[in-house]
């Protein structure tokens, strides 16, 4: 199974700056076997994105409308995300959970809508400290799991992201990663069966060089969901070279 890399830059880089990190990117990357790249940007970042990347670099969206179209004003649909080249999008991540107080209903939604316009959703679940504190973080973050998948078919990626670790400089060890990957692989299996050992899960939260070989060393760890350390490109080289 290939190793996903996927670059999650949040609410950051204008267009002209996503050009000249794209253009960057280019002069310096060299593919690493095993690998996928994948940049997760602002709809508005795409155009430049797919003017300018590396050819055989993924990029997709950060959300995604629960509605095919109408009057949803400010919102952007599959449709949308594929037409501009985009091949993946982020779903639930724990800011659209804690911001927009979005359910786990509406991240299934949300992902039935990507699977029907042909984009690959990368589905986001992960527990709060006081979860793990209380030694409840592999029960909730299952729950939270299958409400997020309700209707969703295999063509998919998890990616567990402990809300904890999210942007603190706080990262989960990499047994930690394992743990709970391995359990999301597990309920994967109840709901897919066979097909479930083909979709990669993901771990993110204060992902960087130093750290990415020993988290997706792990088996049940199929690659990384990167947030700040995704902003600079010699960041994202020292990730790749760390997982040549």
């Amino acid at each position: 199974m290939q190793t996903l890399l996927a670059l999650n830059w949040k609410m950051n880089k204008t267009p002209t700056e996503a050009r000249s990190w794209a253009e960057e990117l280019t002069t310096k990357y060299a593919p690493a076997e095993g690998v996928d790249l994948a940049v997760l940007a602002p709809a508005l970042d795409l155009s430049a994105l797919a003017a300018n990347l590396p050819a055989g670099i993924a990029f997709g969206g950060q959300d995604v409308s629960a509605h095919e179209s109408g009057a949803y004003t400010g919102e952007i649909s599959a449709a949308m995300l594929k037409d501009a080249g985009a091949s993946c999008v982020v779903v639930g991540h724990s800011e659209r959970r804690e911001y927009h107080d979005e359910s786990d209903a509406d991240v299934a939604a949300k992902a039935r809508q990507a699977q029907a316009n042909g984009l690959l959703p990368i589905v986001c679940v992960g527990e709060n400290l006081d979860v793990r504190e209380r030694g409840e973080h592999v029960p909730q973050t299952l729950a939270q799991l299958r409400g997020s998948l309700e209707g969703v078919g295999a063509d998919v990626v998890v990616a567990y992201e402990p809300v904890w670790a999210i942007g603190t400089g706080k990262t989960a060890t990499a047994d930690d990663a394992e743990e709970l990957a391995a359990a999301i692989r597990g309920a994967l299996r109840e709901q897919y069966g066979a097909r479930a050992e083909g979709i990669r899960v993901l771990y993110g939260g204060s992902v960087k060089p130093e750290n990415i070989a020993e988290i997706c060393g792990k088996p049940n760890v199929n690659g990384a969901l990167v947030g700040g350390a995704s902003l600079k490109v010699p960041d994202v080289l020292g990730m790749l070279d760390a997982l040549r």
